[in-house]
């Protein structure tokens, strides 16, 4: 009657004999093939099954999914703990749970997708990636930092995204002029890894941590992706930032033209929040698109043309 095959990547064998009952029975569904390793499960349907196959994206709880909004009182503790099921079904330590995930992950998947025989320096790397979550990624200034070459980072973060760790937002730079900037933010798909990289011990030391905001708004950005990726979307999100340090944190390509969106760890509301908006006017030309501004507070609230979201009701994001 049909199958759900975990890690199937681990069984290429199998694939053939999945295209040859496919084929004789087309009835969808039948198999569910499942893999952790995204380059070697692809290489394989894209070689047995194309065609034949739909594929879905399955990442950590979304902050729907987790349902629990309501019951965090602050958002440190969503950071620290993380989206990754286990932790939630069986009630384990983030300090106890992560160590053994990234280590598993280093030992088995990396060595499995790409043999690096130095996973101390590999360790490393990551270790530096999650230091830089939130900002523009430069491969040279990581790759001599981790004492490796410009082409081996590039390699070594290629390994990151097809294992789901960490993904880029690509700059917005349609119709502008040449002094914006062109290289991509990092972000990691789940913040509990990064305070795990970062030796961050509880929520409470979140609250004074130099990485506070570039953990929320990996967070914040994380969300919009996922929601897209669970609707069977790709998303379509940016960044955009002039050379002036001018910055939109996302954009949005929507029905009703570009959504800006401002990511701001605060609780309180503050005019800051929407200054960037002010320079986006005065340098964009005419795309419409609605006005948002996510925060670290409670409340929501409508500025003029602006609409403020607390951080625990991301899903009205994902209607854009």
């Amino acid at each position: 009657d049909g199958a759900i095959i975990d890690e199937a990547q681990r069984a290429p064998e199998l694939f053939s004999y999945i295209q040859s009952d496919v084929d004789n029975d087309d009835t969808p569904g039948r198999f569910i093939l499942t893999g952790s390793q995204n380059i070697m499960l692809l290489g394989n349907v894209s070689q047995t099954l194309a065609g034949r196959a739909a594929l879905l994206k399955l990442l950590p709880f979304s902050l729907d999914e987790l349902g629990k909004t309501d019951e965090f009182e602050d958002y440190e503790t969503v950071l620290f703990k993380g989206f990754y099921p286990r932790i939630y079904d069986k009630d384990i330590p983030p300090t106890e749970w992560y160590p053994n995930y990234i280590q598993t992950y280093v030992e088995r998947d990396v060595r499995q997708i790409k043999n690096i025989t130095d996973l101390d320096a590999f360790q490393k790397f990551i270790r530096m990636c999650a230091g830089r979550v939130g900002q523009v990624l430069n491969l040279s200034s990581l790759g001599a930092d981790c004492g490796i070459t410009h082409n081996t980072a590039r390699a070594w973060l290629t390994i990151l995204e097809a294992s789901y760790i960490v993904f880029q937002l690509k700059p917005y730079y349609s119709n502008f002029n040449k002094r914006l900037i062109k290289m991509p933010k990092l972000y990691f798909w789940d913040t509990g890894i990064i305070c795990s990289l970062l030796g961050v011990k509880s929520a409470s030391q979140i609250e004074t941590h130099y990485l506070k905001g570039g953990l929320f708004e990996s967070m914040v950005i994380s969300e919009f992706m996922k929601g897209k990726l669970n609707a069977g979307t790709e998303p379509d999100a940016y960044f955009w930032r002039d050379r002036s340090g001018n910055e939109i944190d996302c954009l949005i390509d929507s029905t009703e033209g570009i959504a800006t969106i401002e990511i701001k760890s605060g609780k309180t509301i503050s005019e800051d929040f929407f200054a960037p908006f002010k320079y986006w006017d005065g340098v964009r030309h005419p795309v419409g698109g609605k006005k948002i501004v996510v925060y670290g507070g409670d409340t929501c609230q409508e500025r003029e043309t602006i609409k403020v979201i607390s951080w625990k009701k991301m899903s009205e994001v994902m209607n854009l």
